[in-house]
């Protein structure tokens, strides 16, 4: 069974689509639809701009999923037994399955990042890579300390990044370190991502999803929140509306597609960091990646 994994933001490089808009008319109708839909000339940024062109969360969000999106439509052969996406890469996957139509994804992607952008200047806050802790000692010393920190990203057995409040991080990674963490790094985001801090945000992309037609799709999407494959339209609104708040448990997901049966896992879009956390899974899965044009 094929299982199809679609990036988050990060991912993002200079020149990135370049190539689809070159060699596929189609892929180039939708960039140039994208731009319509979005007011501003993204695909300009995505081929022209620079990396801090390419950070804006309202430019990288599109951008990403633009890429992956597209990449899925332009490939000879896909057929998905499977989907997930991290973070962002939900919604590329809700896509990919036919969950979402392409204009709805983009239009609910550029909505998520206005409002996620939004509730970043509410209040200052940020996240931070542990590397080389169990899970449950993360969560424990979170759970202890009295300012907003919380796990937000379990990517792999011994790495999760958590999420909060800048001095509730901070303590966070003092306390991580004097129990043992290899590595408690800061990270260079926008704001706390998948915590309580994103509730405005929440509540702003609640609207528009609800407004949205969601349809039934041709494989199951392993959902951020849960990890479960769900195919009901009306659940993967409400897990989606869930996201923002929630943990993305990708450990979880890797390992339960793995149970149902998984033999590849192809990753559609910039960048590797999938391909690197399954391996980090079951370092003998199958996994291939997909970020440029295939003639």
């Amino acid at each position: 069974m094929k299982a199809y994994v679609f990036p988050g933001q990060g991912a993002q490089y200079p020149g990135m689509g370049k190539d689809l808009y070159e060699n596929s008319a189609e892929a180039k109708a939708l960039f140039e639809k994208a731009n319509d839909i979005l007011g501003f000339d993204i695909t300009k940024i995505m081929f022209e701009g620079d990396v801090e062109d390419l950070k804006q969360t309202k430019v990288t969000q599109p951008a990403i999923f633009l890429h992956s999106v597209l990449l899925a439509k332009t490939m000879k052969e896909f057929a998905p037994d499977m989907v997930a996406g991290h973070s962002l890469g939900e919604f590329s996957a809700l896509v990919a399955n036919g969950t979402l139509t392409f204009e709805d994804g983009l239009k609910l992607v550029s909505q998520r990042a206005m409002a996620m952008q939004k509730a970043c200047e509410l209040e200052p806050s940020t996240m931070a890579a542990i590397v080389g802790l169990e899970d449950a000692v993360v969560e424990e010393v979170c759970a202890s300390i009295d300012d907003v920190v919380v796990p937000a990203n379990y990517n792999c057995p011994g790495q999760l990044v958590i999420s909060g409040s800048e001095a509730g991080i901070d303590k966070a990674c003092a306390a991580l370190t004097e129990k043992g963490a290899k590595r408690a790094l800061k990270l260079v985001v926008g704001g706390a991502f998948h915590s309580p801090l994103m509730e405005p945000a929440r509540e702003e992309l609640a609207a528009a999803i609800e407004a949205t037609t969601f349809s039934t799709p041709v494989c199951p999407v392993y959902q951020n929140v849960n990890a479960q494959p769900v195919s009901d339209p009306a659940v993967i609104k409400e897990n989606l509306i869930a996201q923002l708040t929630a943990p993305v448990k990708w450990t979880q997901i890797v390992q339960n597609m793995i149970a149902d049966g998984a033999t590849s896992f192809t990753e559609i879009g910039p960048g590797k960091v999938l391909q690197g956390l399954v391996k980090k899974v079951d370092r003998n899965m199958e996994t291939i990646g997909v970020n440029a044009f295939e003639a």
